[in-house]
């Protein structure tokens, strides 16, 4: 007979998972993989080159266009020097709040969802919920990116994603954009007395640093535009 969870009992049950970024995922994935197909459905995996950490997608419902993706990340930030007072990866009730690293962010939303499988199931959806958990979120999304890629091929398209990190309970609808630059600086070693013949990698790397410093300053100056005005600062850092 397939264990029915509920939210709590499946919030306890993600953070026990030891899913820092720098470890694997696996044990989790294979879980979820588990528990959804207990209840029938079908899900995917993609895994990164090492093979040691993987995502996971599928839907429920009727397989058309339309329909809404839930995601969500698997990994956490790490837990050493930090002075928690209880086992972070045991979810510990104090009052009306859970205690756990990754209770918010963001197994907590993860738990929500797939303790509603359940009942996704027994509704008559016209349009399917798509589940989408990734893996590297906390270090760039790495694995969003193949995972998305590998959705396009096996399901319909989707009318609207529902990221669920941590917001307050506030409905977020954008956010800034990244821009990522691996620079590398080469120099030209020379002896100590005779630096004016070559070329220090240091110093000019510290100009490329520097000059970021002043480009902000600059940004910061500006009139900032009506979209820019929603964000909080308002111009690029």
């Amino acid at each position: 007979m397939t264990h029915r969870y509920s939210e709590k009992e499946m919030l306890a049950k993600l953070i026990a998972f030891e899913t820092i970024s720098k470890d694997s995922n696996l044990d989790m994935i294979y879980f979820i993989k588990e528990y959804l197909e207990n209840y029938g459905v079908k899900s995917y995996l993609t895994f990164n080159e090492t093979k040691n950490k993987a995502n996971l997608f599928t839907e429920i419902g009727p397989s058309v266009e339309g329909g809404v993706i839930l995601s969500g990340h698997t990994d956490v930030v790490p837990v050493e020097g930090q002075n928690w007072n209880t086992d972070p990866f045991t979810l510990v009730e104090r009052g009306n709040r859970l205690f756990g690293r990754g209770a918010c962010d963001m197994k907590g939303f993860n738990a929500i969802v797939l303790a509603a499988i359940p009942k996704m199931i027994k509704s008559r959806l016209k349009k399917p919920i798509q589940l989408a958990f990734s893996y590297d979120e906390e270090v760039g999304c790495l694995g969003a990116p193949h995972m998305i890629k590998e959705m396009r091929s096996r399901l319909p398209k989707a009318a609207a994603v529902i990221v669920g990190e941590p917001t307050m309970m506030n409905i977020v609808n954008g956010h800034k954009t990244s821009i990522g630059l691996k620079t590398h600086v080469t120099g030209f070693e020379v002896h100590s007395s005779l630096m004016h013949t070559g070329v220090s990698a240091i110093m000019n790397g510290a100009r490329l640093i520097e000059w970021i410093t002043r480009q902000t300053e600059r940004n910061k100056l500006k009139a900032p535009k009506e979209v820019n005005k929603k964000f909080e600062p308002p111009y690029t850092t």
